[in-house]
């Protein structure tokens, strides 16, 4: 594990960003002009420009949209899967369920890079869930359970998708690693198999002491983080009336039997205890977990390739610890 030092400055790609952009008034946001800047946002991120920061797609791998028709509602996913040429010799291949980062902005086209080279290199099909975002009238439970009967509805229909159920993953970035914790929760309460858990930059505590941890204060101002961001998704997430242990995997009652997890962390990042003190606490129940952490890496580090070369090193590891994990 790396030491943080007073002298860490973000990459130069990820400081000119921030200058250039305009940080929208957070905590004086109406509801219609946040969905107005989400759409603005996503529809930006989604764009064949910010291909130069968050990467290009693997051309090893196939990329559409679909939806998957649950009891109640239509859930859209991204699914990449390797091209024919790269599926030779493979039958059944392993699943990865990604949640993509954003709590109140943000789409799974942004993880196009690293989830096409899940998809050629390990191989496998990778099905990235277009999770429902925050707002006043949509608290973070809606995002879980969207992230839970993904896994289980593609689990149950593994023939269909051509996945062997018994190799399955899941992999998370910032909010969506918390909806990937808990839904690794779920499967060993359920008895869903599942072989491995990634979990990048994670938020896993909502509850009071949410801001209390020390890498918050540190990186108050960091330029991919703020803490008036986090504020924001704090009072969408946990709205009253609602238990933010629920929502806080570092507060589970019993973190032992879950499934390996490696941790990802970004030293300059608000998020950066919350990983670590996770970490600890997977170890301390039995389950095996690795924190790795990237000197002078952001938060949404690994949606930025272009801007921060330390995205690769963590595509290299999470392609390791995957392909260690799913091996038939």
């Amino acid at each position: 594990m790396s030491e943080v030092t007073g002298t860490e400055r973000p990459p130069l790609g990820i400081r000119l960003l921030h200058a250039l952009g305009k940080q929208p008034d957070w905590p004086a946001m109406t509801t219609e002009e946040l969905v107005a800047y989400r759409d603005a946002e996503n529809r930006k991120r989604a764009s064949r420009l910010a291909r130069v920061i968050t990467g290009l797609p693997d051309r090893g791998a196939t990329i559409q949209w679909e939806e998957l028709a649950l009891a109640d509602r239509r859930l859209p996913v991204r699914v990449y899967r390797p091209s024919p040429g790269r599926r030779e010799g493979h039958d059944d291949l392993p699943l990865v369920l990604h949640v993509h980062g954003g709590g109140f902005v943000g789409t799974a086209v942004q993880s196009d890079w690293v989830n096409s080279r899940l998809a050629t290199r390990l191989p496998a099909v990778v099905v990235s869930v277009e999770h429902r975002l925050l707002d006043p009238g949509t608290p973070l439970s809606a995002a879980v359970d969207d992230g839970w009967d993904a896994l289980r509805h593609v689990v149950r229909h593994a023939a269909q998708w051509g996945i062997d159920p018994a190799r399955t993953a899941v992999f998370g970035e910032s909010t969506g690693s918390l909806i990937s914790a808990l839904a690794a929760l779920r499967a060993r309460e359920s008895g869903l198999p599942l072989r491995a858990q990634v979990l990048v930059n994670p938020a896993v505590d909502l509850t009071s002491t949410m801001f209390d941890h020390a890498s918050v204060t540190q990186h108050a101002n960091s330029p991919t983080l703020t803490l008036p961001q986090m504020r924001l998704l704090h009072r969408f997430a946990v709205p009253p009336g609602t238990d933010p242990r629920a929502m806080s995997p570092l507060y589970a009652d019993d973190l032992g039997g879950l499934a390996p997890a490696l941790v990802v962390v970004p030293t300059l990042d608000p998020l950066a205890d919350h990983g670590r003190r996770y970490a600890e606490r997977l170890r301390a129940a039995g389950t095996p977990a690795r924190l790795t952490e990237y000197p002078g890496a952001t938060h949404a580090f690994l949606s930025m390739p272009g801007a921060v070369p330390q995205a690769k090193a963590a595509r290299a590891e999470i392609l390791e610890f995957l392909r260690g994990h799913l091996a038939g």
